[in-house]
């Protein structure tokens, strides 16, 4: 399938921006450029203010005054590297609002001043702390979910397998789960769709301080863990991206979800890029793919 029209109208706006590629910034510019691509949100929910879970910075969204709410707690993409909670609001209060629960965005260290494990080890303390304190948080600690995009799926599949919690779903987005970078997605798409081979080496570069063999590490490449690890994820959807360089790996790690007797679901979006998650005031399927988490999420939280 051809990329999606509207896709390749913001493609087309980007390139005329004339922006350099992200692998020649330095980090700090490319928080900078990233969070510039981002409109404030205006969606408004019952409360959103910033807490600490553990040491962590995280964001509560509450949707409503429910005292015992499902959640959903989100990893934000960005490579482990950009990205924040400034950058993900708009998704968050969309999940929030639309599924009918609490999201608790997590504010997790970056490379490179912060390389791996940081981000991991951020998100299981954050994570296990919320669960242990669901109840004064107005959680139902019985149902809650976690996910996130790209790195932060590669963190929300690392958390199901590593912190001491139990998530009654979880949700993948365009998820990075193998750092060898092997796939022929990796190659055929590796120009041209926003994020590029070239993109991706640079994000990995900052993530493990050029050591090569740390992609071989499962807690960096979630698709190496062991049966036994992979097994305790809970029922699991996978978005991937027909343009997306990580496309191969996110299906070929829900197919391996699924032999070992996981609940996996798998939506490939035809003509789609990665990111394209981010823009749905931009693209009809950005808005159709918000609307199928929201759909998965009301199934698992409120089982």
């Amino acid at each position: 399938m051809p990329l999606h029209a509207q896709t390749a109208a913001v493609l087309e706006f980007m390139r005329q921006l004339g922006s350099p590629p992200m692998h020649e910034l330095s980090a700090a510019q490319a928080r900078e450029s990233y969070l510039a691509m981002r409109a404030p949100s205006t969606i408004e929910l019952h409360e959103i203010r910033d807490i600490e879970a553990g040491g962590v910075k995280c964001r509560l969204y509450r949707s409503s005054t429910a005292t015992a709410a499902p959640l959903l707690i989100y990893y934000h993409g960005g490579g482990w590297v950009i990205g924040d909670l400034d950058t993900h609001d708009d998704i968050c209060r969309k999940l929030a609002r639309d599924a009918h629960c609490s999201v608790i965005a997590v504010d997790y260290r970056l490379a490179p001043e912060h390389p791996a494990p940081a981000a991991l080890d951020d998100c299981i303390v954050a994570t296990q702390w919320i669960f242990a304190n669901a109840k004064s948080l107005g959680i139902d600690a019985a149902r809650i979910a976690i996910g996130g995009d790209s790195a932060g799926g590669n963190l929300a599949a690392l958390v199901a397998m590593h912190a001491d919690v139990k998530p009654v779903f979880q949700l993948l987005v365009y998820p990075a789960v193998d750092a060898r970078m092997g796939q022929p997605s990796h190659k055929d798409n590796a120009q041209g769709y926003l994020l590029t081979a070239d993109s991706m080496k640079w994000f990995l570069n900052h993530y493990l301080q050029g050591d090569e063999n740390k992609k071989l590490d499962p807690k960096v490449s979630p698709l190496l863990s062991s049966d036994e690890l992979l097994k305790k994820s809970p029922p699991t959807l996978v978005i991937t991206a027909e343009f997306d360089p990580l496309r191969d790996e996110g299906e070929e790690y829900a197919a391996k979800l699924a032999s070992l007797g996981v609940t996996t679901s798998t939506v490939r979006f035809h003509g789609q890029i990665h990111a394209f998650f981010g823009m749905s005031e931009l693209l009809d399927d950005a808005a159709a793919a918000i609307a199928l988490s929201v759909s998965y999420l009301r199934k698992y939280l409120n089982s």
